[in-house]
């Protein structure tokens, strides 16, 4: 099995791609760099291997969407909520932020919306080529992924690593030190300087485990009542509790 991480940028030279292959209880970096893959280069990758982690919202929440809806048409039958939550987190925000106390950021009111509309793009190219996007995960190709939530889950830093100062870069040595104990299976191969160096290359290979995490039925499934919803905002997919310890059995 093959899987893939994308830390989604709006910017090119900022989105990383890591490439893993998960083997005989093993899961070894094979691929990973920052920098180099264009919206074409990213889909050609989804589709080459088994899963894709996607670091950024798959799509916006179902009120919003009504709420410009309305606006464009003129306003007359806009509803205005009593708060802006309804229109700032989706439905699967609220509930990564229950489970883990981490709140993801807002896609219709955080800068990441520029990501989002990167990643829609790259959708759109995936499905004209015949794919089927399922933005809950659970099937398809690809599977809504955010790191925070599962270093979090995993009781793992998940601040304070991102940037190049000192201090940032030598959390984010702490970190990788941490995630490799807490998983013996991953081999960061020739890629652990580039872990070191880059937050967006750590960030790519924390997608493509939770990918294979994904593929691997190791992530908790989709509530019933939020399976709708999901299809149209899109899914996080967080690690079930025993996953990082089941990865060998399920081999």
């Amino acid at each position: 099995m093959i899987t893939a991480g994308i830390d989604l940028s709006a910017d090119v030279k900022k989105t990383g791609v890591a490439s893993i292959e998960w083997s005989d209880g093993r899961a070894v970096v094979v691929d990973l760099s920052v920098g180099q893959h264009d919206d074409a280069a990213l889909c050609e990758l989804i589709r080459a291997v088994d899963k894709t982690g996607i670091d950024c919202p798959l799509g916006w929440p179902s009120p919003f969407i009504d709420y410009l809806i309305a606006h464009r048409a003129g306003g007359h039958d806009l509803v205005v909520p009593e708060t802006r939550h309804a229109l700032t987190q989706r439905t699967t925000d609220i509930h990564v932020t229950a489970r883990t106390g981490t709140r993801p950021l807002s896609v219709s009111a955080d800068r990441i919306g520029s990501a989002a509309m990167r990643c829609a793009a790259v959708l759109s190219i995936l499905t004209r080529s015949g794919a089927r996007v399922d933005r809950t995960g659970q099937t398809g190709p690809i599977v809504e992924v955010y790191p925070a939530a599962a270093l979090k889950f995993w009781g793992l830093p998940n601040t304070g690593y991102k940037g190049t100062k000192a201090t940032e870069t030598g959390q984010r040595s702490t970190l990788v030190s941490r995630i490799l104990r807490a998983m013996p299976w991953l081999d960061l191969g020739d890629h652990r300087e580039s872990c070191l160096h880059s937050d967006d290359a750590l960030d790519a290979v924390l997608c493509a485990v939770i990918a294979g995490l994904s593929r691997q039925g190791l992530c908790e499934p989709v509530p019933e009542s939020a399976l709708q919803v999901a299809q149209a905002e899109g899914w996080v997919a967080l690690p079930t509790t025993g996953a990082l310890t089941a990865v060998e059995g399920s081999q």
